[in-house]
């Protein structure tokens, strides 16, 4: 799961001419959900979401509470849009979770922030609905929370393009053969030996 937080004076969705929601001071959160989260990634966004320490106390000390500590509000926006991977300059969502699953999916999310904090702090917009959103960013304060498992995956795939990289570099970048995986993992043993 993907979380951008934004601190905010206020914040509204619309859809047409219709207002759906809207909040005072508080967060604004648009919420990626990817095909591979599970509940312990629901969890993990749940509980930083309600504790990050973005507001100041009542002696101005910068990053002292938490939503929760001020009572605030707070809006929630689904948006697919945030697990987008470019293919030239096209915008390709095959990351985001389909529709039907990530729609029960974020309802649960809903469902687990409203029961960890007060259910109506909790506002949100119209899952796969045409949505403007408005915001008042404050400060502007704008943070982006990434579960353990999205965290992983990122991981293993920077992995995949430094052993690519090394592969180019010891086969030739024009080498007609394709890698696979063990020859590239074969190359990396042996580049990571020779520099030893």
């Amino acid at each position: 799961m993907r979380a951008v937080v934004q601190r905010v004076m206020q914040a509204s969705v619309s859809v047409g001419d219709e207002l759906v929601s809207s909040i005072g001071r508080g967060l604004c959160v648009l919420i990626g959900v990817s095909r591979d989260d599970s509940p312990k990634d629901m969890e993990y966004i749940v509980r930083k979401i309600l504790n990050l320490r973005v507001f100041d106390d009542d002696q101005e000390k910068r990053w002292a509470h938490n939503v929760k500590d001020k009572n605030y509000e707070i809006l929630c926006v689904s948006q697919f849009t945030l697990y987008c991977v470019l293919k030239g300059n096209k915008p390709d969502f095959h990351q985001s979770m389909a529709a039907e699953q990530s729609q029960a999916f974020y309802e649960e999310f809903l469902q687990q922030m409203r029961k960890a904090y007060q259910p109506d702090k909790i506002k949100d917009g119209r899952f796969g609905a045409y949505m403007q959103v408005s915001i008042q960013n404050d400060g502007p304060v704008t943070i982006q929370l990434e579960s353990p498992v999205q965290q992983q995956k990122n991981k293993q795939e920077k992995a995949k393009v430094a052993r690519q990289q090394k592969w180019d570099k010891k086969a030739g970048a024009n080498a007609a053969e394709e890698p696979t995986e063990d020859k590239m993992e074969q190359v990396t043993e042996q580049m990571s030996q020779t520099s030893t």
